[in-house]
């Protein structure tokens, strides 16, 4: 059967998304001004010294978003936790992302892209806390659309269960789960993931789906930081779908404690 052609899936880029967070803290602080300069004659019949005092509470809030935008972009930029990295992919996922993807809406930006760039931003927020975890506090959690449509052998309930003809990506993940002895999960839909994350509550996550659900599933655990990655999809979307093996060793490479790679 040939494959039904798909639009490609791009490394994710932060690029993007610093460019619309730019944007916005932009128009943040506009409507602080405007908040601010609209009423400024009523404040002064109020009290002389009103339009001068909410003036400088909207010039900290003003502050306060430049910084932060600012503390961001060098986050990701240098890899280091430099101030309050939990406290900001909270204001990113919480905040920003809603605000973002309806400015790139605004301007007809296509919704994937900014999906694939915020997650590219959260996973350099992620990295940047620098944490090191023991084998058995990490799970990798994989969409049920990894495996292939017309297997006999469902791995649903036990990754272990593949019976390792190479024919998907399988194989490679119980490799990986036997290398580094960690948990591999397969689950069917979202209620069936957050449910694997509760039982097994790691302190980590890697998560392997399209963008929709890796950004659905970044903001339904926090604060559980979880590095998405993007699967391929050659046949269309939650069918056959293929992950880069060696972009999850790389993962598991960085936040491994020391002493348990191979």
């Amino acid at each position: 059967m040939t494959p039904i052609p798909e639009k490609t899936v791009n490394p994710p880029r932060k690029r993007l998304f610093v460019t619309l967070m730019g944007v916005t803290c932009l128009i943040v602080v506009a409507i602080i001004f405007l908040a601010w300069w609209i009423p400024n004659r009523g404040l002064a019949n109020i009290h002389p010294d009103l339009p001068h005092i909410v003036g400088i509470i909207m010039l900290v809030l003003s502050g306060a978003a430049i910084l932060g935008t600012g503390l961001l972009v060098l986050t990701t930029a240098l890899g280091k936790d430099i101030f309050l990295t939990r406290f900001m992919r909270l204001v990113v996922i919480k905040f920003l992302l809603p605000v973002i993807e309806f400015v790139g809406r605004l301007i007809g930006l296509d919704k994937d892209d900014i999906r694939q760039s915020f997650i590219a931003m959260n996973n350099s927020l992620v990295i940047s806390q620098r944490m090191k975890v023991p084998p058995d506090r990490i799970l990798v959690l994989l969409p049920h659309c990894i495996q292939l449509a017309d297997c006999e052998i469902k791995v649903t309930g036990d990754i272990n269960k593949c019976v390792q003809c190479g024919r998907c990506s399988i194989k490679g993940l119980v490799d990986i789960g036997c290398k580094y002895n960690i948990d591999i999960s397969v689950a069917t839909g979202g209620t069936l993931a957050r449910k694997v994350i509760v039982e097994k509550r790691p302190k980590l996550v890697i998560a392997v789906a399209c963008e929709r659900d890796l950004t659905s599933g970044i903001k339904d655990c926090y604060p559980l930081p979880v590095i998405g990655i993007l699967n391929e999809r050659p046949f269309g979307p939650c069918f056959n779908t293929i992950v880069d093996v060696l972009k999850i060793d790389a993962a598991l490479s960085l936040v491994l404690e020391k002493g348990t790679l191979h």
